[in-house]
């Protein structure tokens, strides 16, 4: 525990030196909600048939939606992101060869872009609530957290795999750009898959965003229990159970290779 505060302190003083950084995010959270807001005045309608299983209108939809997938950016962008900051830095290398476990250090490095996202689900909560007047009450706390928290660790291993392949190629790999774009467009993030043509619903369904964009919103909305979305918890539960374990691998395999290359330290 003494490591990783000492790792976030670092991070909290980095990241602060940037006065203007916080106000820039709540402008862009801001704006991006206006955007939606609009959207769904000019076109909610359209959609309207593939919101009728959230019982709500298109707006509500894609708030929840939005800031939920800004944690699995989290889980996605913190470790690669964190990998290539240390690495120009000139600090990888003495992180990475300090007696710590590789899980502490990764945790680590994932902690600060936590926080940040914690903040932005805050920002956005705030928004809806007081300048966009979405009702919140029916929501199930207990499977909000756990599909928050299967998310979290399903998507942070997909992280640790980019993070790995930096490690080794200094050069970033597609799974951001899958997670931000493929995902982003067919698991439901900016409208329900219902209206989507029958074949990328069907490749939909292999996406862990898809069950977990969905669970939330029946958390959220229809205050549904764990119980009632024992499919979706299900499968999330088996994407971090598989890719967990593999991702850790995976890193402490490419972090072999840096040490015995002598790159360590390159970027």
């Amino acid at each position: 525990m003494r490591k990783a505060l000492a790792l976030l302190k670092k991070d909290f003083l980095m990241e602060t030196s940037y006065r203007f950084a916080f106000f820039f995010n709540v402008f862009g959270v801001l704006t991006s909600l206006a955007t939606y807001f609009f959207i769904d005045r000019l076109f909610g309608n359209a959609v309207t048939r593939g919101l009728e299983e959230f019982g709500v209108n298109y707006f509500s939809y894609v708030l929840v939606s939005m800031a939920f997938f800004g944690y699995v950016g989290v889980g996605i962008g913190s470790f690669a992101g964190r990998i290539q900051s240390e690495q120009a830095q000139g600090t990888l290398e003495a992180i990475l060869l300090t007696p710590t476990r590789i899980s502490t250090i990764l945790i680590s490095l994932a902690l600060w872009n936590l926080i940040l996202a914690t903040v932005d689900m805050l920002i956005y909560i705030g928004l809806a609530v007081f300048a966009f007047k979405i009702n919140f009450t029916n929501v199930n706390i207990l499977s909000t957290t756990l599909i928050f928290i299967l998310t979290i660790f399903s998507f942070s291993a997909v992280g640790i795999i980019s993070a790995s392949f930096i490690m080794v190629f200094k050069r970033g790999v597609p799974f951001d750009w899958i997670v931000g774009s493929l995902e982003g467009l067919i698991g439901g993030v900016y409208f329900p898959i219902s209206i989507l043509p029958g074949w990328l619903q069907l490749l939909a369904q292999f996406l862990p965003i898809t069950h977990a964009i969905k669970a939330v919103q029946l958390a959220v909305y229809k205050g549904y229990t764990p119980a009632q979305l024992s499919k979706e918890l299900i499968i999330l539960s088996l994407f971090t159970i598989i890719l967990l374990p593999f991702s850790l691998w995976v890193f402490k395999y490419s972090l072999r290779i840096a040490r015995r290359d002598g790159t360590l330290g390159q970027y």
